[in-house]
């Protein structure tokens, strides 16, 4: 008995333990850059570093919107991501509803051909997109980089709905037919007002997974009219220097979006982790 309780005690200390240290490997950086930004530049630089701030100071954000067009990167990433999430969520849930309520030719291999694209790394893809940009002319698009973002935001968000969907009884698409509705009101007006949680899931993620996208906005838009806010936070290192201040400060900003998705949408997001994982 005495055994028996040591041996619980001893595995929550652990399990507490790894917890504990994995909430510091997360939350230390985050403080590391909340800290940054509100230091001088040569703050910045000083040895021993200060985690608090001796000169609280917000210079690095005014030169953000004063000397870098920073506004300019926010109003482009806003219009790609947006674009690209309202895209791709719209096909998932199209797409998912059909996989789970049709049967068709081919299914296996489609969902099969959806995962598998998943496997390749992003790099691959790089140069036929750049190859197919060019020669539908949307280098330097809005709509080039949407079509970009969606195409590698689409499979996994299918996946998550075909999760979901399948969570949902059949019985509620057959009481509803019986009842008088066509499909597209099935579809419309019972199964998506059940499915928003897995709606509000595959949104955060095509969200999540546009905003913070570095690779294919540097290389497929040269106009710096149109670069997001990565590639912006990115040109702050410069070849002489790198002023940590304002690139901590830039990037405590572009994580406001994020951070806010999350808190309104976090009983969703976990709502829809849930549901989607148990079969039914």
């Amino acid at each position: 008995m005495i055994d028996s309780r040591t041996n619980r005690l001893i595995s929550g200390f652990f399990k507490y333990l790894v917890l504990v240290l994995g909430a510091v490997m997360v939350i230390v950086p985050i403080l590391w850059m909340c800290s940054t930004a509100f230091k001088t530049e040569q703050e910045t630089i000083q040895i021993p570093p200060n985690w608090i701030p001796e000169q609280f100071t917000t210079e690095a954000f005014s030169r953000l919107w004063s000397e870098y067009p920073f506004i300019s990167y926010f109003r482009n990433s806003i219009i790609i991501v947006f674009g690209s999430m309202i895209i791709s969520t719209i096909i998932s849930c199209f797409a998912g509803y059909g996989v789970t309520r049709f049967n068709f030719k081919g299914k296996g291999s489609f969902l099969t051909f959806i995962l598998v694209t998943q496997m390749f790394p992003s790099i691959m893809l790089l140069i036929p997109y750049y190859k197919i940009l060019s020669i539908y002319h949307l280098n330097n698009t809005y709509l080039g980089m949407i079509l970009v973002y969606t195409s590698f935001t689409i499979p996994f968000c299918t996946w998550m709905m075909v999760g979901f969907f399948k969570s949902i009884p059949l019985e509620v698409d057959e009481a509803a037919i019986i009842d008088g509705c066509s499909r597209l009101k099935v579809f419309f007006r019972i199964i998506l007002p059940l499915t928003l949680p897995g709606i509000a899931a595959a949104a955060i993620y095509s969200f999540n997974t546009s905003w913070n996208e570095y690779m294919f906005a540097q290389i497929l838009i040269n106009d710096p009219g149109l670069k997001t806010v990565p590639v912006g936070i990115a040109e702050l290192n410069g070849q002489y220097k790198i002023l940590w201040n304002d690139m901590m400060a830039a990037s405590l900003i572009s994580s406001i979006p994020l951070v806010l998705l999350f808190l309104f949408f976090q009983r969703s997001f976990i709502s829809s982790l849930t549901a989607g994982a148990v079969k039914q």
